[in-house]
């Protein structure tokens, strides 16, 4: 893997930030983005002008495509950081095979037409093997990487050596990353922490204070480790950073889109208008329906996602669902 040629697919912030980090390590970058004005805009003013501006990148050290597919066909290890909500209208552009590709998932969400965090999806639909699947996971907010301040990052992979070698070209003088091994655990605690995210944002809407909200986040991480355990049970220290860590920045940090999201629901905007007025995907909203459904058939002890779905989808008031949510904390 030493010649290993990277490609990252997704024009947001995180695949911003990935590009950013990768940059600082390797001679050259592959980088999709469907938006040509916007490609043309970064080769020659060497920023995103959509997102995390502040970064600015070395133009001669990236491969930059709209062509879904010369990223393919160019890179052996894939990063996809796309919405997971879009991500499948991507995928079907593609008309090469991806079976022997490595795919890195930056995305925090479940696909909505399978039902599938990304991992589960490209092994089952593509048929990738699961050495060959790994993740990208916090805490790590990418507006912070953008300023370069001390960040930390989780790699996981079944195959260690895969991990380990993404990780150290994901390394920098700000960002520390470690390896894991449990490329389901950490790919649906990036999934479900957007979920308890919105939760803290709504209640922030409603006017709860901070000794609420540090007993939420004490039961959603709680409630993590009873969903992740019936998914996928294997020894896991829930306390983690790749789990813990990532659920406490989102819960709680001014850059959290989640948490904005929530906040404007509790404060009375209906989920059209929260969803209009912000710029950036939040992951969270279609993350509870598909979990909702998904919990269904596991059957896990989840009041804080069962609030808010009810909220989200079954517009039930966000004050009655939490007045009802407090009774059943601890």
């Amino acid at each position: 893997m030493s010649d290993l040629k990277i490609a990252v697919f997704g024009g947001g912030s995180w695949a911003t930030a990935i590009v950013k980090m990768l940059c600082e390590q390797m001679e050259q970058v592959g980088w999709y983005m469907r938006n040509q004005q916007t490609i043309d805009y970064i080769l020659e003013n060497k920023h995103n002008p959509n997102y995390l501006s502040s970064a600015e990148f070395q133009t001669n050290k990236l491969k930059i495509s709209s062509d879904i597919n010369e990223m393919v066909c160019y890179a052996d290890l894939l990063i996809f950081a796309i919405p997971s909500a879009f991500i499948s209208k991507e995928l079907d552009k593609i008309k090469d095979t991806l079976g022997t590709k490595i795919i890195f998932s930056a995305i925090k969400g479940i696909i909505p037409e399978t039902g599938l965090i990304v991992g589960e999806h490209f092994h089952e639909k593509y048929g990738i093997p699961y050495e060959n699947i790994g993740v990208i996971t916090g805490p790590c907010h990418a507006e912070e990487v953008a300023m370069e301040r001390l960040s930390y990052l989780t790699v996981a992979c079944q195959d260690t050596e895969k991990a380990t070698q993404l990780s150290c070209y994901l390394r920098s003088h700000y960002i520390k990353t470690k390896i894991s091994d449990d490329i389901i655990g950490t790919e649906y605690a990036a999934m479900l922490k957007n979920i308890y995210a919105i939760a803290a944002g709504v209640a922030h809407g409603l006017g709860y204070g901070d000794n609420f909200q540090a007993v939420l986040m004490s039961n959603s991480i709680r409630e993590m480790k009873r969903f992740i355990k019936k998914v996928h049970k294997m020894k896991r220290n829930i306390n983690n950073s790749a789990y813990l860590g990532d659920l406490l920045v989102t819960g709680y940090s001014i850059f959290s889109r989640n948490r904005m999201f929530g906040n404007m629901i509790g404060k009375g905007y209906t989920v059209k208008s929260a969803m209009m007025e912000m710029s950036m995907v939040a992951e969270g909203f279609y993350a509870a329906k598909s979990t909702f459904i998904l919990n269904k058939q596991l059957g896990a002890n989840t009041p804080i996602i069962d609030a808010v779905y009810a909220i989200l989808y079954k517009k039930q008031s966000p004050v009655k669902i939490f007045k009802n949510l407090v009774e059943s904390l601890d």
